[in-house]
């Protein structure tokens, strides 16, 4: 299982993608060096360290020590990436697995680019929390600290409105067979900010100093959105953000958000074997659920259910057109109103 997994980061592609993310590379960049105070003569654990352009930017901004931990083969590029920076004697570049690293002392800051699509795929997470509970010292800083993981129902016209006219001929038939193979796992795809029918909602919220692994087993998010635009509701979208920790600077925010830079994260969708037309004002209701895979912790299932909003508790102030939020909303302008004459 690991092995594939690591053997699939020999793929200089891989790499060629991550560092072609300027998006990426300036978040984390920017971060590191608006806390180069906090970090000047500190000890950083890099994990999953990859070319080294993390340990990089560590030691630009003034780390004592840097321990470089990559488990592929790309171990040798990074290297080679130290040497050509001159940082032989601030970053130890280690070939290994994380969870088999032995370290001399606890380290002040752990760094890692773990994410990927829909913030969990691959599980690199996990690896995270464990050197942090090994790791770090009471107190330390992570590269990112927090994440955040967004989802929202959109319209997704490449895979419907598309094939009603190729070049002159119906292709209905195609695309409903498309649809039908492509639902079966979640996409990878750019979404345009016009096709985001609601305002986000939080699937989940993690504070990575205190999250534990148990908790990213199995994610739960009975959402409600209301639709802000006339459209068709295909899909869900999910994105997600990093925040960097600052103590003299406006936090950095890496986001992967369809209204923000492109990355190569994309966003990632899951296609509905149904299309729902929507108006200003339509509820729409699902529970999206995450799932760790027993038998391979870096494989995730993710599974929509459409839910009836009608069946659904609805927030006091429920912008949607529904009667009872209607009036909901009436009884509860005319009690303020009632209290600021009052």
């Amino acid at each position: 299982m690991d092995l594939n997994y690591f053997q699939s980061y020999n793929d200089l592609e891989v790499h060629q993608l991550m560092l072609q993310d300027s998006t990426r590379n300036q978040a984390y960049h920017k971060a590191i060096l608006d806390n180069r105070d906090d970090i000047k003569g500190k000890t950083v654990l890099d994990i999953g360290c990859g070319t080294g352009i993390l340990s990089i930017y560590f030691a630009q901004a003034g780390a004592a020590k840097v321990y470089a931990v990559e488990a592929s083969d790309i171990y040798e590029i990074a290297k080679n990436v130290v040497k050509e920076n001159n940082f032989e004697n601030i970053i130890e570049v280690i070939n290994s697995k994380v969870e088999d690293v032995n370290l001399p002392n606890k380290v002040d800051i752990i760094v890692s680019e773990w994410m990927g699509f829909y913030l969990f795929h691959e599980g690199m997470l996990n690896s995270v929390l464990v050197a942090r509970d090994k790791f770090l010292k009471p107190g330390g800083m992570m590269f990112p600290e927090s994440a955040t993981l967004y989802s929202a129902p959109c319209s997704l016209p490449s895979y419907f409105e598309s094939w009603g006219n190729v070049d002159g001929v119906s292709m209905h038939s195609f695309g409903d067979k498309l649809r039908a193979e492509v639902s079966k796992k979640p996409l990878t795809c750019t979404v345009s900010p016009n096709d985001i029918l609601t305002e986000p909602e939080v699937v989940i919220w993690l504070d990575l100093r205190e999250v534990s692994q148990e908790e990213l087993k199995n994610i739960k998010a009975e959402q409600l959105s209301v639709s802000n635009r006339v459209g068709k509701y295909q899909g869900i979208c999910l994105w997600f953000t990093c925040t960097f920790p600052s103590y003299a600077t406006e936090p950095v925010t890496l986001s992967t958000s369809p209204e923000d830079p492109e990355t190569h994260w994309k966003q990632t969708t899951i296609i509905l074997p149904t299309e729902v037309e929507t108006e200003i004002g339509t509820p729409i209701s699902y529970t999206l659920c995450l799932n760790s895979s027993e038998d391979n912790f870096r494989r995730y299932s993710l599974e929509v259910t459409m839910q009836d909003p009608n069946e659904v508790e609805h927030p006091e102030y429920c912008p949607c057109y529904l009667t009872k939020c209607i009036l909901v909303r009436a009884m509860l302008e005319k009690y303020e109103k009632d209290s600021l004459v009052s």
